[in-house]
């Protein structure tokens, strides 16, 4: 198998054997091959991307995939709570999918995928070790409204994504990628998307084919999305709700029924780039009040007639914590389900009670191998209020720690993609513990190294 699947990797890597092909998307149901009705090449793998089962190839499949390698070594995991661990560990991930579209009316998309861990010291998280379910799996009914509008109505199993992934992403940077069983309405029209959605999370288990369908976690929202806008360039607008029977904060643990409202405006040009967003949310945990919010920004210029096409940047985030305990109101922001690496690879801390500023730069030394550095400082929000992972759980109280200073960590990554097919990085992050994590823990500073190796097709 693993001759094969090197004699495939070495096969693809010649670029040119297929031609200009177009990128592959994140979502990968958002790809579409119909442009290879025109291919007269007779290529193997057009064939496999653009099947056509009637005479106007109208009807056809689309089959395509991924496979993941990664490595990672630390040193002081968890700021020396973890054992230690002298080799690292592998993360393997792997997916294939099969889309079929009959016409521009009906349409089935599945997917499995397998998440594979080997050399933890502890029992993985089903996060990381999930052998094989089935990840997504819908059907969308298509109409359309007019020449520029389309409504669709997407049924079953599916990834969710919507702005910068801050707050909804695909949780593409840990083993395991997330979805959600859920109906939802898409509207497009030329500059305007909206969708309507109500789902229930699909909490990764460890077993095969046993994320089952999940009572405990609902989720539901509106998103739109504006483009072309005077001054603004791009913006956002939506509502997320949530119920989870249980949720746990620094304050107490309870059912929650929380309700966010936000915007965000957007804009990627040659030298300037920027991403403001804000949120508020409210709602109940228990019989406690929740007010939080977050304001962020990510603003950066890059130089791009230049040699090295050099880009500066800055990023800030200020996330609400608790403000006093037992006072029957918490103030802790939920950030739903964010991408996994949100401040990087390493994904030590996630954005819940937290100030952080960001400045960071990146160089293109070609086409393609890109080399970025970036510096980030952490404080606690609040006092009263702890410390979070990127998946909400509490990693440390603040109840009677007075320091605020978490910490500072400097990452520098490599990114080589030869083709559209591979893609190879390295990355080398280290954490400087602050006072707040000496006091409550350990409080060794962590080094780690990441290797991913992916495979796309």
């Amino acid at each position: 198998m693993k001759n094969y699947l090197f004699a495939f990797i070495i096969l693809l890597s010649s670029g040119a054997v297929f031609g200009q092909e177009v990128p592959f998307k994140l979502l990968r149901y958002d790809e579409n091959y119909t442009y290879l009705a025109k291919d007269t090449s007779n290529s193997w793998y057009h064939l496999m991307k653009f099947n056509p089962v009637s005479a106007n190839k109208k009807t056809y499949f689309s089959f395509g995939g991924e496979v993941r390698y990664q490595y990672f070594h630390f040193k002081n995991e968890d700021w020396g709570e973890a054992a230690n661990d002298k080799d690292g560990f592998v993360l393997t991930r792997y997916i294939g999918h099969v889309d079929f579209h009959a016409g521009k009316q009906f349409r089935t998309y599945i997917e499995l995928q397998s998440s594979l861990a080997n050399g933890q010291m502890e029992t993985p998280s089903p996060v990381d070790n999930n052998p094989l379910d089935l990840h997504q799996a819908f059907i969308d009914l298509s109409a359309p409204i007019s020449n520029n509008q389309n409504l669709t109505l997407r049924l079953g199993r599916q990834e969710l994504s919507y702005g910068s992934q801050r707050l909804v992403a695909v949780r593409e940077a840990p083993n395991n990628r997330q979805s959600f069983d859920a109906a939802k309405v898409m509207y497009n029209a030329t500059n305007v998307k909206l969708d309507m959605f109500y789902s229930h999370y699909v909490q990764a288990r460890p077993g095969i084919f046993d994320d089952a369908f999940n009572h405990n976690t609902q989720f539901w929202g509106v998103y739109t999305t504006i483009n072309k806008v005077p001054l603004l360039q791009n913006a956002d607008l939506y509502y997320l709700g949530i119920w989870k029977k249980s949720a746990m904060f620094d304050d107490g643990a309870a059912s929650e029924m929380r309700h966010s409202i936000g915007t965000r405006i957007w804009m990627n040009s040659p030298t300037w780039q920027y991403d403001l967003e804000g949120v508020y949310q409210f709602g109940k945990l228990a019989t406690s009040d929740i007010s939080a919010w977050t304001a962020s920004s990510n603003v950066s210029y890059t130089f791009h007639t230049t040699r090295l096409k050099p880009q500066l940047g800055l990023k800030t985030e200020a996330i609400s914590g608790d403000k006093k305990y037992n006072d029957g109101r918490l103030n802790t922001f939920n950030p739903l389900f964010p991408r996994g690496s949100y401040f990087g690879l390493a994904a030590l801390i996630g954005p819940a009670n937290l100030f952080d500023a960001h400045p960071y730069y990146q160089l293109s030394l070609s086409k393609k191998l890109v080399f970025a550095q970036d510096y980030d400082l952490f404080w606690r929000m609040s006092r009263n209020d702890g410390l979070y992972a990127v998946n909400g759980r509490l990693l440390y109280s603040g109840k009677n720690i007075n320091s605020k200073k978490v910490g500072r960590q400097l990452g520098t990554s490599l990114e080589y993609t030869p083709n559209k097919f591979l893609y190879f990085r390295e990355e080398l992050t280290w954490f400087s513990a602050g006072e707040y994590l000496k006091e409550t823990g350990p409080g060794k500073d962590i080094v780690m190294l990441g290797s991913t190796i992916t495979l796309k097709f």
